[in-house]
């Protein structure tokens, strides 16, 4: 053997002996693919443009801590009746008992339930606001959901506050059967009770905005506003095909079929819906002066 082979065979030995294996793992989700022009973008970027693409404008689904933290001042969101959680009082289970797939939910989103509901600012100017977010059961509307937003109402009603709703939801809760149903006709009486202290309401109709909450308080804004190419519909697109015998165009129950026949007032992205919001409430404030 000679010198030269004995020292690589020595520095090789030392090398393995005092040096670990270093494993690099990159974060989940560190490039992210558009879903609508499969543009690849990197996850930083996507969340500083409040997950929009920046490419097509397609709409990321999204948290409503997120929606907190992108649409209000700076730590100016209170929360209101946080302590607020469901049970289940029909007994419910079908492939899970119905308290367990809440336990679950709790633990995996860090909710109560499947909307948050709060007073905050934009732009110094006060509202009541609830959020509901799909990731908790579909944001389904129970018992808990209607009681939520029935209070912010009453409280926004007492403190003369506007209410601003983003709605993001599968409809009622089966597992709650007529207790989920009551909740629509509630919402909407503590609704009538604001409007007629001539308070203003703004609906935010958000990905997917269906069911009983399209048939409740999502459609009872004074102003109905929606992000572009949002699912917004009552029954599903087959059940309807199926009883007309007729096929629907392509572009039904999205924001831009429903604006063009007159049940929405506005298309705003993400992007622009503070700055939107904060126009609509300052014309107000204006015209109460």
């Amino acid at each position: 053997m000679s010198l030269s082979e004995w020292l690589v065979k020595k520095r090789n030995i030392f090398l393995n002996n005092n040096i670990k294996e270093s494993n690099i793992k990159l974060p989940e989700n560190f490039w992210i693919k558009c879903n609508n022009c499969n543009f690849l973008m990197y996850y930083k970027n996507l969340n500083q443009n409040l997950k929009v693409c920046p490419k097509c404008n397609y709409h990321f689904p999204t948290s409503s801590q997120d929606r907190i933290r992108d649409l209000f001042d700076c730590n100016s969101w209170i929360s209101l009746d946080s302590n607020l959680s469901s049970t289940d009082p029909l007994g419910f289970s079908d492939k899970k008992l119905y308290r367990k797939r809440l336990s679950d939910m709790k633990s995996k989103t860090g909710l109560s339930d499947a909307v948050q509901t709060g007073v905050a600012n934009i732009n110094k100017i006060s509202v009541a606001c609830g959020i509901m977010d799909f990731r908790f059961m579909g944001g389904s509307m129970g018992s808990v959901v209607g009681e939520k937003l029935t209070r912010l109402i009453e409280h926004a009603t007492y403190y003369k506050l506007p209410v601003i709703i983003l709605c993001a939801s599968g409809g009622a809760r089966m597992q709650e059967g007529m207790l989920s149903l009551m909740q629509m006709a509630k919402i909407s009486s503590s609704l009538y009770k604001h409007s007629e202290a001539n308070l203003p309401y703004f609906s935010i109709l958000t990905s997917p905005t269906t069911g009983g909450v399209t048939a409740s308080f999502a459609m009872l804004g004074d102003l109905i506003i929606a992000e572009p190419n949002a699912l917004i519909a009552f029954a599903g697109r087959r059940v309807i095909e199926q009883t007309i015998k007729e096929d629907l165009p392509d572009n039904f129950q999205t924001s831009e079929y429903l604006f063009k026949h007159g049940f929405i007032d506005l298309i705003v992205s993400r992007i622009e819906l503070r700055s939107t919001l904060s126009q609509l409430l300052s014309l107000y404030c204006e015209s109460n002066d």
